[in-house]
Protein backbone atom coordinates (compact mmCIF):
# COMPACT_ATOMS: atom_id res chain seq x y z
CA UNK A 1 0.00 0.00 0.00
CA UNK A 2 0.92 3.52 -0.60
CA UNK A 3 2.34 5.73 1.84
CA UNK A 4 -0.66 8.18 2.89
CA UNK A 5 1.37 11.18 1.96
CA UNK A 6 1.40 9.88 -1.86
CA UNK A 7 -2.31 8.83 -1.80
CA UNK A 8 -2.88 12.36 -0.58
CA UNK A 9 -0.74 14.22 -3.27
CA UNK A 10 -3.18 13.89 -6.32
CA UNK A 11 -6.24 14.92 -4.15
CA UNK A 12 -4.05 18.45 -2.92
CA UNK A 13 -3.07 19.20 -6.46
CA UNK A 14 -6.47 18.74 -7.49
CA UNK A 15 -7.60 21.47 -4.59
CA UNK A 16 -5.00 23.36 -5.79
CA UNK A 17 -6.03 23.59 -9.21
CA UNK A 18 -9.58 24.40 -8.66
CA UNK A 19 -8.69 27.48 -6.03
CA UNK A 20 -6.15 29.02 -9.11
CA UNK A 21 -9.59 28.45 -11.15
CA UNK A 22 -11.83 30.04 -9.16
CA UNK A 23 -9.00 33.24 -9.01
CA UNK A 24 -8.30 33.31 -12.15
CA UNK A 25 -10.65 35.89 -14.69
CA UNK A 26 -13.79 34.14 -15.60
CA UNK A 27 -13.35 33.62 -19.98
CA UNK A 28 -17.07 34.80 -19.85
CA UNK A 29 -17.64 31.46 -21.28
CA UNK A 30 -16.01 32.05 -24.35
CA UNK A 31 -18.47 35.21 -25.06
CA UNK A 32 -16.58 37.98 -26.76
CA UNK A 33 -16.40 40.58 -25.30
CA UNK A 34 -18.25 44.44 -26.16
CA UNK A 35 -15.62 47.36 -26.05
CA UNK A 36 -15.51 51.04 -25.85
CA UNK A 37 -13.28 53.81 -25.79
CA UNK A 38 -13.75 57.25 -24.94
CA UNK A 39 -11.74 60.46 -25.89
CA UNK A 40 -9.22 61.18 -22.88
CA UNK A 41 -10.13 64.91 -22.30
CA UNK A 42 -8.82 64.43 -19.07
CA UNK A 43 -6.50 62.69 -16.40
CA UNK A 44 -6.20 59.07 -17.73
CA UNK A 45 -6.28 57.57 -14.15
CA UNK A 46 -9.37 59.10 -13.35
CA UNK A 47 -10.68 58.48 -16.81
CA UNK A 48 -10.50 54.65 -16.14
CA UNK A 49 -12.18 54.58 -12.62
CA UNK A 50 -14.96 56.60 -14.44
CA UNK A 51 -15.41 54.15 -16.99
CA UNK A 52 -14.94 50.80 -15.51
CA UNK A 53 -18.31 52.04 -13.44
CA UNK A 54 -19.83 52.74 -17.37
CA UNK A 55 -18.52 48.98 -18.08
CA UNK A 56 -20.36 47.43 -15.42
CA UNK A 57 -23.65 48.84 -15.58
CA UNK A 58 -23.49 48.13 -19.48
CA UNK A 59 -22.56 44.40 -18.82
CA UNK A 60 -25.50 44.05 -16.21
CA UNK A 61 -28.15 45.77 -18.39
CA UNK A 62 -26.79 43.91 -22.27
CA UNK A 63 -25.80 40.81 -20.18
CA UNK A 64 -23.29 40.33 -21.89
CA UNK A 65 -19.13 41.35 -20.88
CA UNK A 66 -18.35 44.84 -21.61
CA UNK A 67 -14.98 46.76 -21.61
CA UNK A 68 -13.37 50.06 -21.65
CA UNK A 69 -10.08 50.36 -23.74
CA UNK A 70 -8.11 53.48 -22.66
CA UNK A 71 -6.57 55.78 -25.51
CA UNK A 72 -3.91 57.64 -25.40
CA UNK A 73 -5.01 60.80 -27.90
CA UNK A 74 -8.47 61.82 -29.59
CA UNK A 75 -7.40 60.64 -32.47
CA UNK A 76 -5.70 57.00 -30.88
CA UNK A 77 -9.92 56.68 -29.67
CA UNK A 78 -11.16 57.18 -33.59
CA UNK A 79 -8.58 55.24 -34.75
CA UNK A 80 -9.97 52.15 -32.48
CA UNK A 81 -13.27 52.80 -33.93
CA UNK A 82 -12.32 52.78 -37.30
CA UNK A 83 -10.06 50.12 -36.90
CA UNK A 84 -13.23 47.47 -34.74
CA UNK A 85 -10.50 47.28 -32.36
CA UNK A 86 -13.65 48.76 -30.26
CA UNK A 87 -17.36 48.89 -31.17
CA UNK A 88 -19.12 51.65 -29.38
CA UNK A 89 -17.41 54.77 -28.04
CA UNK A 90 -17.93 58.13 -25.88
CA UNK A 91 -16.69 61.01 -28.37
CA UNK A 92 -16.72 64.54 -28.93
CA UNK A 93 -18.79 66.86 -31.48
CA UNK A 94 -15.56 66.83 -34.17
CA UNK A 95 -14.69 63.11 -33.07
CA UNK A 96 -17.80 61.47 -33.53
CA UNK A 97 -17.94 63.32 -37.43
CA UNK A 98 -14.42 62.06 -38.17
CA UNK A 99 -15.35 58.31 -36.58
CA UNK A 100 -18.29 57.88 -38.31
CA UNK A 101 -17.34 59.50 -41.81
CA UNK A 102 -14.73 56.82 -41.89
CA UNK A 103 -17.35 54.10 -40.75
CA UNK A 104 -20.08 53.93 -43.24
CA UNK A 105 -23.16 53.04 -41.46
CA UNK A 106 -22.02 54.21 -37.87
CA UNK A 107 -24.09 56.16 -35.74
CA UNK A 108 -24.70 58.39 -32.96
CA UNK A 109 -27.25 56.62 -30.94
CA UNK A 110 -26.91 58.88 -27.08
CA UNK A 111 -25.76 62.06 -25.98
CA UNK A 112 -26.19 64.06 -22.73
CA UNK A 113 -29.48 66.17 -21.78
CA UNK A 114 -26.82 69.36 -22.33
CA UNK A 115 -25.17 68.26 -25.03
CA UNK A 116 -27.12 69.72 -27.88
CA UNK A 117 -26.28 72.78 -26.35
CA UNK A 118 -22.72 72.65 -25.32
CA UNK A 119 -20.63 75.95 -25.08
CA UNK A 120 -16.64 76.31 -24.22
CA UNK A 121 -15.78 78.90 -21.47
CA UNK A 122 -12.80 81.43 -22.19
CA UNK A 123 -10.26 81.75 -19.82
CA UNK A 124 -7.89 84.18 -18.68
CA UNK A 125 -5.33 84.61 -15.94
CA UNK A 126 -6.40 87.23 -13.34
CA UNK A 127 -3.26 89.32 -14.49
CA UNK A 128 -4.20 89.23 -18.22
CA UNK A 129 -6.02 92.46 -17.94
CA UNK A 130 -9.14 90.82 -19.82
CA UNK A 131 -12.69 91.77 -17.99
CA UNK A 132 -15.57 88.95 -18.06
CA UNK A 133 -17.58 90.09 -21.07
CA UNK A 134 -21.06 89.11 -23.00
CA UNK A 135 -19.73 89.76 -26.04
CA UNK A 136 -15.98 88.15 -27.46
CA UNK A 137 -13.41 89.77 -25.51
CA UNK A 138 -10.95 91.72 -27.97
CA UNK A 139 -8.67 92.15 -25.07
CA UNK A 140 -7.35 88.70 -26.04
CA UNK A 141 -5.83 90.29 -29.09
CA UNK A 142 -1.70 89.88 -28.67
CA UNK A 143 -2.24 87.62 -25.50
CA UNK A 144 -0.54 83.93 -25.12
CA UNK A 145 -3.22 81.17 -25.65
CA UNK A 146 -3.91 77.30 -25.36
CA UNK A 147 -6.14 75.25 -26.79
CA UNK A 148 -6.62 71.66 -25.39
CA UNK A 149 -6.56 68.74 -28.01
CA UNK A 150 -6.18 69.42 -31.49
CA UNK A 151 -9.62 67.61 -32.32
CA UNK A 152 -11.54 68.91 -29.50
CA UNK A 153 -14.51 69.93 -30.51
CA UNK A 154 -15.01 72.64 -27.29
CA UNK A 155 -11.52 72.72 -26.07
CA UNK A 156 -10.42 74.07 -30.29
CA UNK A 157 -12.46 73.62 -32.99
CA UNK A 158 -15.58 75.64 -31.89
CA UNK A 159 -13.72 78.14 -30.21
CA UNK A 160 -11.09 78.73 -33.03
CA UNK A 161 -14.66 79.09 -35.36
CA UNK A 162 -15.50 81.79 -32.83
CA UNK A 163 -12.16 83.35 -32.75
CA UNK A 164 -12.16 83.33 -36.23
CA UNK A 165 -15.69 84.62 -36.52
CA UNK A 166 -15.66 87.24 -34.56
CA UNK A 167 -12.01 88.85 -34.67
CA UNK A 168 -11.74 88.13 -38.38
CA UNK A 169 -8.13 86.51 -38.12
CA UNK A 170 -6.63 83.02 -37.49
CA UNK A 171 -5.30 82.09 -33.47
CA UNK A 172 -2.16 82.32 -35.35
CA UNK A 173 -2.47 85.94 -36.48
CA UNK A 174 -4.89 87.02 -33.31
CA UNK A 175 -2.80 85.84 -30.50
CA UNK A 176 0.92 86.58 -29.90
CA UNK A 177 2.44 82.67 -29.86
CA UNK A 178 2.39 82.57 -33.71
CA UNK A 179 1.89 78.75 -33.72
CA UNK A 180 -0.90 77.35 -31.99
CA UNK A 181 -0.38 75.93 -28.59
CA UNK A 182 -2.28 72.48 -27.57
CA UNK A 183 -2.64 71.51 -23.85
CA UNK A 184 -4.01 68.25 -24.85
CA UNK A 185 -6.70 68.18 -22.04
CA UNK A 186 -9.25 70.31 -20.36
CA UNK A 187 -8.17 70.14 -17.02
CA UNK A 188 -4.47 70.79 -18.29
CA UNK A 189 -5.80 74.26 -20.31
CA UNK A 190 -7.63 75.15 -16.88
CA UNK A 191 -3.92 74.21 -14.83
CA UNK A 192 -1.48 76.18 -17.33
CA UNK A 193 -3.50 79.09 -17.48
CA UNK A 194 -4.55 79.11 -13.39
CA UNK A 195 -0.71 79.22 -13.15
CA UNK A 196 -0.04 82.41 -15.35
CA UNK A 197 1.58 79.88 -18.17
CA UNK A 198 -0.37 81.26 -20.69
CA UNK A 199 -2.43 84.20 -20.20
CA UNK A 200 -5.71 82.51 -21.77
CA UNK A 201 -6.96 79.45 -23.23
CA UNK A 202 -10.12 77.72 -23.77
CA UNK A 203 -12.19 74.54 -22.63
CA UNK A 204 -15.19 72.81 -21.59
CA UNK A 205 -17.64 74.44 -19.34
CA UNK A 206 -18.48 71.10 -17.14
CA UNK A 207 -14.60 70.73 -16.91
CA UNK A 208 -13.99 74.18 -15.68
CA UNK A 209 -17.47 73.89 -13.49
CA UNK A 210 -16.15 70.66 -12.37
CA UNK A 211 -12.84 71.74 -10.98
CA UNK A 212 -14.19 74.46 -9.37
CA UNK A 213 -16.51 73.00 -7.76
CA UNK A 214 -14.45 69.98 -6.53
CA UNK A 215 -11.83 72.73 -5.67
CA UNK A 216 -9.46 71.65 -7.80
CA UNK A 217 -9.27 75.06 -9.78
CA UNK A 218 -9.25 78.76 -8.36
CA UNK A 219 -12.02 80.89 -10.43
CA UNK A 220 -10.35 84.25 -9.27
CA UNK A 221 -6.80 82.96 -10.31
CA UNK A 222 -8.43 81.44 -14.12
CA UNK A 223 -11.29 83.66 -14.65
CA UNK A 224 -13.85 82.88 -16.38
CA UNK A 225 -13.65 85.95 -18.94
CA UNK A 226 -16.34 84.68 -21.96
CA UNK A 227 -19.09 81.86 -22.89
CA UNK A 228 -19.39 81.30 -26.78
CA UNK A 229 -22.76 80.34 -28.42
CA UNK A 230 -24.24 77.10 -28.33
CA UNK A 231 -23.06 73.66 -30.62
CA UNK A 232 -24.10 70.38 -30.21
CA UNK A 233 -21.19 68.00 -28.71
CA UNK A 234 -20.33 64.66 -26.46
CA UNK A 235 -21.95 61.62 -28.31
CA UNK A 236 -21.91 57.78 -27.93
CA UNK A 237 -21.49 56.30 -31.42
CA UNK A 238 -21.52 52.68 -32.77
CA UNK A 239 -20.34 50.95 -35.73
CA UNK A 240 -22.52 49.09 -37.96
CA UNK A 241 -21.51 45.59 -37.84
CA UNK A 242 -22.37 45.42 -33.73
CA UNK A 243 -26.24 43.80 -34.35
CA UNK A 244 -23.85 41.02 -36.60
CA UNK A 245 -21.66 40.49 -33.77
CA UNK A 246 -23.34 40.47 -30.95
CA UNK A 247 -26.91 39.84 -32.12
CA UNK A 248 -30.15 41.30 -33.58
CA UNK A 249 -31.07 43.79 -31.57
CA UNK A 250 -27.96 44.74 -29.60
CA UNK A 251 -27.43 48.69 -31.01
CA UNK A 252 -31.44 49.24 -30.39
CA UNK A 253 -30.87 47.57 -26.81
CA UNK A 254 -27.71 49.39 -25.94
CA UNK A 255 -29.31 52.71 -26.88
CA UNK A 256 -32.31 51.65 -24.31
CA UNK A 257 -29.29 51.18 -21.79
CA UNK A 258 -27.78 54.31 -22.19
CA UNK A 259 -31.07 56.39 -22.82
CA UNK A 260 -32.96 54.66 -19.82
CA UNK A 261 -29.89 54.77 -17.54
CA UNK A 262 -31.01 56.38 -13.83
CA UNK A 263 -27.79 54.88 -11.94
CA UNK A 264 -26.39 58.17 -10.40
CA UNK A 265 -22.71 57.00 -10.43
CA UNK A 266 -22.51 55.99 -13.37
CA UNK A 267 -24.38 59.50 -15.12
CA UNK A 268 -21.83 61.02 -12.45
CA UNK A 269 -18.94 59.34 -14.47
CA UNK A 270 -19.98 60.36 -17.80
CA UNK A 271 -20.55 64.07 -15.80
CA UNK A 272 -24.00 63.58 -17.36
CA UNK A 273 -25.69 64.02 -13.68
CA UNK A 274 -28.98 65.35 -16.40
CA UNK A 275 -29.20 62.11 -18.02
CA UNK A 276 -28.78 61.16 -21.77
CA UNK A 277 -31.26 61.43 -24.48
CA UNK A 278 -31.65 59.74 -27.95
CA UNK A 279 -29.14 61.00 -30.77
CA UNK A 280 -28.32 60.50 -34.35
CA UNK A 281 -25.72 61.17 -36.72
CA UNK A 282 -27.89 64.49 -38.29
CA UNK A 283 -27.48 66.41 -35.24
CA UNK A 284 -24.05 66.69 -35.37
CA UNK A 285 -24.29 68.32 -38.99
CA UNK A 286 -23.48 71.49 -37.37
CA UNK A 287 -20.18 70.34 -36.44
CA UNK A 288 -19.53 68.78 -39.86
CA UNK A 289 -20.13 71.97 -41.37
CA UNK A 290 -17.64 73.89 -39.09
CA UNK A 291 -14.91 71.69 -39.40
CA UNK A 292 -15.11 72.32 -43.64
CA UNK A 293 -15.14 75.61 -42.77
CA UNK A 294 -11.97 75.70 -40.65
CA UNK A 295 -10.24 73.36 -42.60
CA UNK A 296 -10.67 69.75 -40.80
Amino acid sequence: MLPRSCRLAPLVAALALLSLGACAPSPSNGVKPLRFAAIPDQNRTELEAKFALVAEYLSREMGLPVEYVPTTSYSASVEAFVNGDVHLAWLGGVTGVQARRRVPGAQAIAQGKVDPEYVSYFVAHKDAGIEPSESFPAALAGKTFTFGSPDSTSGRVMPEYFIRQFSGKTPGEFFSNQTNSYSGAHDKTAKLVEAGTFQAGALSYKKYDSMVRQGDLDPAQCVKVWTTPSYPDYNWSVRPDIDELFGPGTQARLQAALVDCQDANVLKALDRGEGLIPASSVDFDPIAETMDAVGL
